[in-house]
């Protein structure tokens, strides 16, 4: 980054440049970040990219934190808006879906979540912050398992989102049109 994002305007462009690559990420992929299309979304010049970024990479990289960031943030709001006492678990799985899936129940927006998470396989920048957002969104399932009275530790943890993922994909593969539905199933009979 730059000294000139230090600057309150800087730093207002720079946070406006992440939050329209953010939503480019969220609807189109990674593909869908590019110094146009975000520039534009953003409503600032094209040469703001690269005036506030030294790379494409770096933008993609702010993009997928600000994402992942917000997305943690829904998530620990929706646990605390729950009830302490007597916590259906319809109510889990919904929260526990809405981190692992996206809040979108829509096909394509399922599918676009999981072409990003295998996507940053290929791209070696993401790899260090996906590390550390996977790493606290297992902490926050782990916690909202353990808050809503179920048996969890990290080993169980790591099963139920395997087999979560699993039935995603298989739901994908199969071209399942509800695969959220299909995952809601497996990990509702896995926790009754």
């Amino acid at each position: 980054m730059t000294s000139a994002a230090s600057t309150p305007k800087g730093e207002r462009r720079r946070a406006a440049l992440v939050a329209a690559a953010a939503e480019l990420l969220g609807e189109g992929g990674f593909d869908a970040v590019r110094h146009r299309a975000v520039a534009e979304r953003a409503g600032l010049p094209l040469a703001s990219t690269t005036y506030y970024f030294e790379s494409l990479d770096e933008l993609v990289c702010a993009a997928t934190e600000h994402h992942g960031r917000q997305e943690l943030e829904v998530g620990r709001a929706k646990l605390a808006a729950l009830p302490t006492e007597n916590r259906q678990v319809d109510d889990v799985v919904e929260l526990v879906l809405d981190l692992l899936l996206g809040p979108d129940p829509h096909y394509e927006a399922v599918v676009g979540r999981y072409e990003r998470l295998v996507g940053t396989g290929r791209r070696p920048h993401l790899r260090p912050l996906m590390r550390v957002l996977s790493a606290e969104l297992r902490e926050l399932l782990l916690e909202i398992f353990v808050r809503s009275g179920f048996d969890m530790d990290a080993d169980r943890l790591e099963r139920l989102i395997a087999l979560v993922d699993g039935s995603v994909v298989n739901a994908l593969v199969a071209v399942d049109p509800e695969p959220r539905a299909v995952a809601a199933r497996v990990l509702r009979e896995e926790l009754s």
